[in-house]
């Protein structure tokens, strides 16, 4: 039974909008003039599995705390024995966004139509990731779809507060530098100036500190709007090239080289590496298939090379471990980890171990970052402005020492 959308009119003349499954548009509206509504609009919900970039994939994907929240009330509902179809219309009664009905009334139609979970999570691409979808069809394929959803919804979670965590700790030291910038530029641009235009007019000498403070207040003032269209333009340009796969490549290979950034991107990286082969595996996904899948998921394309061939030489018959461990992206810890759970016949768990202590180290990490940023932005801007109150000062010395 296909999914629509629609907007209609209540008795009182407010727009009312939902989603809703029917045979065909036209029974849908005679359904809701049954109703006492008046529909203005029916659009039938259309998966974005093609053409799903643009604008309307742009706006109508769901976020990750509206994925956190339907995977753990859907993981509620069918630990309390009721059927698919039910849970997911009770996830959508319960659900307030609009966009996030409309997905999940799609979704709720392809079951009905007799498909599996995940291939109906697969229409929508840009709402469900590709380890969500390929972590449900293990969980339907074993009988253990319950546990895997309550698996994802932890995970889901995890990354929910570090992103959530993350964006708080950036709004301070952001701000702090928005506001130094906009102030040390109005002062060059408009206060110095003015100030040292009674020094210039003097015809005395004027000190190097002060002479620099001109350049750079005549240059900010005459050339400023053009660096600033000039970066802007830059930006654009370079964004456009990392599209191409060649660009991209060879700046995620730089990126890696960087002291610090290669090795928090080398940590994030692997510790989503570890999490999802540990998801999968546990989900009942063979260890191939879930190398394959947690391999797509790696955003730098040099590290996710390296390990997608690591894959392949497990799949000659070489140790998890070992091809793992040929990368030289992964701490000796992780392998270590991971060699034990080999032996020992618990991959899964030492996967999970992995996964949690890289998690700690790049959640220190971040800290470190952050707790090293905001002095460095306020000894660089303090520094900065101290430079231009001296530039100014200087030539008034002199004359003192003149004038004496």
């Amino acid at each position: 039974m296909p999914a629509f959308s629609y907007v209609a009119l209540n008795a009182k003349g407010k727009s009312i909008k939902g989603s809703r499954e029917a045979d065909s548009a036209r029974l849908l509206r005679q359904a809701l003039r049954d109703e006492g509504l008046n529909p203005l609009e029916i659009t039938p919900v259309k998966s974005s599995k093609k053409g799903g970039g643009g604008l309307s994939a742009l706006f109508n994907r769901m976020q990750l705390a509206d994925l956190t929240l339907l995977t753990q009330q859907l993981a509620t509902l069918l630990e309390a024995g009721l059927p698919l179809d039910e849970c997911l219309q009770g996830v959508i009664e319960q659900t307030e966004k609009s966009h996030v009905k409309q997905i999940l009334t799609g979704v709720r139609a392809k079951i009905i139509e007799g498909h599996t979970l995940a291939y109906a999570m697969e229409q929508f691409p840009s709402s469900f990731p590709e380890l969500y979808c390929a972590t449900i069809a293990a969980g339907e394929q074993t009988g253990k779809l319950h546990v895997v959803l309550n698996r994802l919804a932890e995970y889901a979670e995890n990354q929910q507060l570090m992103r959530q965590k993350i964006s708080q700790a950036l709004i301070y030291p952001t701000l702090m530098t928005l506001v130094s910038i906009g102030i040390v530029s109005f002062l060059l641009i408009y206060v110095v100036p003015k100030i040292i235009h009674v020094f210039t007019d003097s015809g005395q000498a004027l000190p190097a500190a002060t002479q620099i403070l001109i350049a750079a207040s005549s240059f900010l003032g005459d050339y400023g709007l053009y660096m600033l269209v000039a970066i802007v333009a830059g930006l654009i340009i370079f964004f456009r090239m990392l599209k191409k796969e060649w660009v991209k490549y060879k700046w995620h290979k730089l990126l890696l080289r960087l002291p610090l950034f290669g090795y928090a991107i080398r940590t994030i990286n692997t510790a989503r590496y570890a999490r999802t082969f540990g998801i999968l595996f546990a989900a009942g996904v063979s260890v191939l298939e879930a190398m394959k899948v947690a391999a797509k998921l790696i955003t730098n394309l040099p590290m996710r090379k390296s390990i997608g061939e690591a894959g392949n030489r497990v799949k000659e018959g070489s140790n998890i471990n070992l091809s793992l461990k040929q990368t030289n992206y992964f701490p000796p810890m992780s392998i270590h980890l991971i060699a034990s759970g080999e032996n020992s016949g618990t991959l899964g768990h030492m996967l999970e171990k992995t996964a949690n202590s890289q998690e700690r180290d790049v959640s220190r990490l971040i800290e470190t970052i952050l707790n090293l940023f905001e002095p460095l932005i306020i000894l660089v801007m303090g520094s900065i402005v101290l430079f231009i109150v001296l530039a100014i000062l200087l030539p008034i010395f002199q004359l003192d020492q003149i004038s004496g």
